[in-house]
């Protein structure tokens, strides 16, 4: 089963190849981790400010001896840099450690603001997250300065709801390019994915293996995503594993997908995950969607995230 180089094309006109890689946890693997993806052939890499990976990124991309057009590189504005003053700056630092002069695509991590400054979680007496006063549509139309200086050459949020994304699209000029969210077989959020793409807005899918990663409590008390028996008797019919499988579903989908592995082999084998599904078979991964959402800290972080959204748990 050939491996397809697949891209697609987001409403700057600019194109963002299909399987990008995460950088998410293991901060200090990661300078190799990505080194391995960019000899692998990966030519998209996911990174946010809160992660910490910026500066390993940015070593390995200029070890690579690749060009800069060469690569998409993503990173995120973190919570804590809402206020419409600390944007550009935020994205400055995250320049100097990507050593770069412009990120391809630059999310706002969440609709959040945490209290400025550089905690970056702040927190009051009683271990409460210290929230901010800044709206979301302030913090977008800092975001939409640095589109306009050429600093991002595309902008777009990550953990929206429909509800916040129609307010934003309502109040300000630029549509986002692109929304990252929790998307997997067992989360297809088909609605909501299709609301998104009928807005132009590009969807990108972090955490496509679901409750793969161990941080996600929810998901410990049962099977794994990758191991579900539709997934892998799928696979089986193209040899490819389950992990496979879940990737190519959702690049059919239309949407971008950011695995993330510092295994050299499987880093490998998630690029290979870009292949195309038979109708047939699309039918049948239908079939296992849960409605289970994974990651939502709406505890955690002094908002209500995905209300009215698929896997909401009230």
């Amino acid at each position: 089963m050939a491996t397809l180089d697949t891209k697609f094309k987001l409403n700057t006109g600019a194109e963002i190849p299909a399987v990008g890689f995460g950088t998410w946890q293991d901060k200090d693997e990661q300078e190799g981790a990505v080194t391995e993806a960019l000899k692998a052939g990966y030519t998209h890499i996911d990174t946010a400010r809160i992660y910490g990976t910026e500066p390993a990124v940015g070593a390995a991309i200029k070890k690579s001896g690749i060009p800069r057009s060469k690569i998409f590189i993503t990173t995120k504005l973190w919570n804590t840099a809402h206020h419409p003053d600390d944007v550009e700056p935020a994205l400055d630092a995250s320049l100097a450690d990507l050593g770069t002069d412009y990120v391809d695509l630059y999310l706002m991590h969440w609709p959040v603001a945490f209290g400025r400054g550089d905690t970056m979680f702040p927190k009051d007496n009683n271990g409460k997250i210290i929230n901010g006063d800044t709206d979301f549509v302030d913090t977008w139309k800092a975001m939409e300065k640095t589109f306009k200086k050429g600093k991002a050459k595309a902008i777009g949020i990550s953990n929206f709801s429909r509800k916040e994304t129609e307010r934003l699209l309502k109040e300000t000029e630029v549509v986002p390019a692109a929304h990252q969210i929790e998307v997997h077989p067992y989360l297809q959020q088909n609605e909501a994915c299709a609301w998104f793409r009928s807005k132009g807005i590009h969807v990108q899918q972090y955490s496509p293996f679901g409750n793969q990663n161990e941080v996600y409590s929810k998901g410990q008390n049962m099977g794994k995503l990758i191991d579900d028996p539709t997934l892998v008797e799928v696979g089986q019919k193209y040899n490819k594993n389950g992990a496979q499988v879940a990737l190519a579903w959702g690049i059919a989908q239309g949407h971008s997908v950011l695995p993330k592995s510092k295994t050299p082999s499987r880093i490998k084998d998630n690029l290979e995950g870009d292949f195309r599904l038979e109708q047939a078979d699309l039918e049948k991964l239908k079939g296992v969607d849960k409605q289970m959402r994974f990651n939502d800290p709406s505890a955690n972080f002094g908002w209500n995230f995905y209300i009215g959204e698929d896997g909401k748990v009230a």
